[in-house]
C-alpha cells in the first residue's frame, strides 16, 4: 500500500511563505480556521498557539497549501493528497538546500513563467543550458529556497 506524504519545508514565516507558493504553484492555501476555533473553545490550545493571517486565523509558525483539485477534511482544512507544509524554526538557512522543487510552465513559456515568479518575489540565480536536455533558470524563493523554473 502506498503511503501518504506532504513535503515540510523550514521557514521564517510560514504563512508568507505558503502564500507564495500557493500563488506559484496555483494551490490553495489551507483554512485552519474551523479546527482552531474548536480546539480553543474545547481548551485543547490557549490563544498563544494562534495568530492571524490573510483574513484569519492560522496556528502561529504554521502554514499548508495542497493541490485544489485533491480531497481534504473540510472540519480541519487540512489536504489529503499533494500537500506542503511550512514550518517556521528558530534557525536560518546557511547552504543549498538538498531538496528543491522543480516547478514547470507550458511547453515553450519559460520567460513568461520566471516573469510570473518573479512578480510574486522570487529571484533568479542562474540559468542552466544542458544542450538537447533542454534549459531552466535556478531561482530563489522569498526566503531563499533554491528551486527550478523549467
Amino acid at each position: 500500500m502506498a503511503l501518504h506524504w506532504k513535503l515540510v519545508i523550514d521557514s521564517t514565516d510560514a504563512p508568507a511563505l505558503a502564500d507564495f507558493w500557493a500563488a506559484a504553484l496555483e494551490y490553495e492555501v489551507e483554512d485552519p480556521s474551523k479546527l482552531i476555533d474548536a480546539l480553543l473553545a474545547a481548551g485543547h490550545i490557549g490563544e498563544d498557539a494562534v495568530t492571524e493571517h490573510g483574513g484569519r486565523r492560522v496556528f502561529r509558525g504554521y502554514a499548508a497549501i495542497r493541490h485544489p483539485e485533491d480531497p481534504y477534511d473540510e472540519t480541519s482544512g487540512i489536504g489529503h493528497g499533494r500537500r506542503l507544509l511550512f514550518q517556521d524554526v528558530p534557525e536560518g538557512k546557511t547552504t543549498k538546500n538538498r531538496l528543491h522543487l522543480d516547478v514547470h510552465g507550458e511547453r515553450g513559456g519559460l520567460d513568461d513563467l520566471v516573469t510570473r515568479l518573479e512578480a510574486l518575489g522570487a529571484t533568479r540565480v542562474h540559468e542552466v543550458n544542458k544542450g538537447p536536455a533542454g534549459h531552466w533558470w535556478v531561482m530563489r524563493d522569498p526566503e531563499g529556497n533554491e528551486f527550478c523554473a523549467c
